[in-house]
């Protein structure tokens, strides 16, 4: 039976205990917290979520408080999910949105090239001192894996979501994506890729499994066909399945 909504907005919120090296980190990406963000929102900050008919009504686990920066916090407050880890799986993907830039240096460069860039001068020494450590902290931010909720004593039960999930985290060239779909969104845009067509590259290169290596051989395989019209994609495409005939 489904509880009535006033049951969670007007629960006392829990705080949720946090481990003693994890005392001053944000449970979404791991940077200083200097706020809090609560959920299920209560009634005096949900209105905006009630003025586009979304109630919180299915929530598995009681009004929790979690530590996080502000950024986050700012984030976490659009999703319209229904429990603290689709939350935290909203969060990651905006992440991505608003770092890609910064996440793009470690795509285009390694560490050693910004290193031996001769960039020391002019516009863009000020790149090449800072460029790594601001992708650094972008993957960082972005694969940051919080640590289990425990309230009032009890573990919460993460499984519940991962039920629900349709996709599972993915991992790749050491970026922890929220899905296969944000990696894809994010290398799409990157690269100026057609979305729709790198996912169908992938799911003929993974053959029912998409893991590290298919993925790396489809951007491969798409980036040598930026700008290409769409009649070249799909000759493209057809040459790629035929030579593997």
């Amino acid at each position: 039976m489904t509880k009535p909504v006033m049951d969670f907005i007007t629960q006392t919120v829990v705080i949720t205990e946090t481990p003693f090296d994890k005392r001053h980190c944000c449970w979404f990406c791991g940077e200083p917290s200097h706020v809090s963000f609560n959920f299920p929102p209560s009634s005096n900050t949900s209105s905006a979520i009630y003025n586009t008919n979304y109630l919180v009504v299915n929530c598995p686990h009681p009004r929790i408080s979690v530590p996080c920066c502000s950024e986050c916090k700012s984030l976490a407050r659009k999703a319209e999910v229904d429990n603290i880890w689709a939350v935290n799986a909203f969060v990651k993907k905006q992440l991505l949105k608003i770092y890609a830039k910064h996440l793009a240096i470690g795509v285009n460069w390694t560490q050693e090239e910004l290193a031996s860039s001769e960039f020391e001068h002019g516009n863009f020494a000020g790149f090449a001192r800072s460029a790594w450590f601001v992708y650094e902290v972008a993957k960082g931010r972005v694969s940051y894996a919080g640590w289990p909720l425990i309230a009032n004593g009890v573990v919460l039960d993460e499984s519940v979501y991962e039920e629900l999930q349709a996709e599972e985290l993915f991992h790749f060239d050491g970026v922890a994506y929220p899905s296969v779909t944000a990696a894809i969104e994010h290398y799409a845009g990157i690269f100026l890729l057609d979305q729709g067509y790198v996912n169908a590259v992938l799911q003929y290169m993974a053959d029912g499994h998409i893991d590290e290596k298919s993925f790396a051989k489809t951007i491969r395989f798409c980036r040598l066909l930026v700008n290409a019209t769409q009649s070249e994609l799909k000759v493209a495409f057809l040459t790629l399945i035929n030579s593997n005939d």
